[in-house]
């Protein structure tokens, strides 16, 4: 209170106005600390709820399936269209009865998104999920199957602990778990669209034919 000046009218005005100044320049100071403080915290917030975002749809990717052949096939659609004609001239040889059906598209389809779920586990995973992400990019690339349940089991756990979610229990024995397998529709939608000016039902095929996409987001046409 020394420095407060109450002798005069002019004084005590002079004292009032520095108090308000130093009262609004306070709390303009705290409201630009609290401003700055809370948009720190969104960047983090999205940071971390893009991150989330992107390893549960990895995990989705990698770990869709517990039954049927659960590695990822390295073969591109050419080598499994020579690997396929192979067998077909192999039998015409022998002259057995021609078996070997046209190469499928799912295991590129499944290839090319193990590939870019593995891609994204290396850009935000941690680094133990980097590890075997890099690990299972070097098996595609020197033509192995890959097996993902490791990574698969890291990333749900990972995935868990960051939604403050309790772990699996202990006593549960998990299958193990493989890529999701796309499904197969769009191709099998394809012939009833070509069909859809015969008749009233054709403009529904269509639409339908449309919804068959699946997983083709993945493709990869330089794979091809």
């Amino acid at each position: 209170m020394r420095g407060f000046d109450f002798t005069s009218w002019h004084s005590l005005l002079v004292t009032l106005i520095g108090v308000a100044l130093f009262t609004l320049i306070s709390i303009g100071i705290r409201l630009l600390m609290m401003f700055t403080i809370q948009q720190r915290r969104e960047r983090m917030n999205r940071q971390i709820n893009e991150r989330l975002r992107t390893l549960i749809a990895a995990y989705k990717t990698l770990g869709g399936s517990f039954t049927g052949n659960l590695t990822v096939d390295p073969r591109h659609l050419r080598d499994l269209r020579r690997g396929n004609q192979a067998a077909v001239e192999e039998e015409q040889a022998e002259g057995l009865e021609m078996t070997a059906e046209p190469g499928s598209d799912r295991p590129r389809r499944i290839r090319d998104a193990v590939e870019a779920a593995l891609s994204d586990i290396i850009l935000l995973g941690t680094e133990e999920q980097v590890r075997l992400a890099e690990r299972a990019a070097r098996e595609l690339v020197a033509g192995n199957p890959v097996h993902t349940a490791e990574l698969v089991v890291s990333l749900r756990d990972f995935i868990r602990k960051a939604l403050d979610l309790a772990p699996i229990p202990a006593d549960l024995d998990i299958p193990m778990q493989g890529p999701t397998r796309p499904s197969g529709a769009g191709g099998k939608n394809k012939s009833p669209e070509r069909g859809s000016g015969r008749g009233g039902g054709g403009m529904g095929m269509g639409v339908g034919g449309g919804l068959g996409m699946g997983m083709g987001g993945f493709d990869d046409t330089s794979n091809r």
